[in-house]
């Protein structure tokens, strides 16, 4: 993972912004600054090394919570002044906890399809460390494999009735159950998200190179 820094512009303190987002969901999780150094570490590692304003040193994300992000592609503006860095996260971005920092606003808005997924698996990842718990989702870590392949089973089951019987509101219903069900599964197995997004995308560069040949 390479760029030529020769084509960035550092501002007169030696610095650029750089945006961190979340190269599955796209979402903004964070902005820091680099200075050269730090954006040579980064490309080296893999993972988002920072330049402290505050503290005039480097620092490496996620050194001391653990919540390194793991560089999957790293971009630069139009007028080269500005980076734009996509990551997989291993945890939240900000101090607070929260996943991104921008969860302050001034306008209400609807939960975006992608940040509710996120907080499902997060729930769900939660739900396994607490398997003693009253929850429905520890409930079926405790029963295993079996009982999550049953539901399962039964879920899709259920998708097919609804939509044979053209009811949209109980497919939907059903193919919620599904999902849910489906990422249980896949964290039992251990199955990220991104294992399935990165085998769509590779279907999908395989189909389009096919289709050219």
């Amino acid at each position: 993972m390479t760029i030529d820094i020769s084509n960035i512009q550092f501002g007169e303190n030696g610095l650029i912004p750089a945006i961190i987002q979340d190269a599955q969901t796209q979402e903004v999780l964070m902005l820091a600054y680099m200075n050269k150094e730090s954006l040579r570490k980064t490309m080296k590692t893999k993972e988002t090394w920072f330049y402290s304003r505050s503290r005039q040193e480097l620092w490496n994300k996620g050194a001391t919570s653990g919540n390194k992000q793991i560089v999957e592609q790293l971009f630069y503006d139009c007028d080269g002044d500005t980076l734009l860095i996509q990551v997989k996260p291993l945890g939240p971005a900000c101090h607070t906890g929260s996943t991104s920092c921008f969860f302050n606003t001034s306008m209400e808005q609807r939960v975006q399809p992608t940040e509710l997924l996120n907080k499902l698996v997060s729930t769900i990842q939660e739900r396994r460390k607490q398997i003693d718990s009253d929850s429905y989702t520890a409930y079926l870590f405790r029963e295993g494999l079996d009982k999550i392949l049953k539901k399962i089973g039964e879920e899709a089951s259920e998708v097919i009735i609804g939509a044979k019987n053209r009811d949209k509101q109980e497919v939907i219903w059903e193919i919620s159950d599904l999902t849910y069900h489906t990422l249980v599964l896949m964290e039992l197995l251990e199955v990220d998200v991104y294992d399935i997004t990165e085998e769509l995308m590779k279907r999908h560069i395989e189909k389009k190179v096919n289709k050219n040949e």
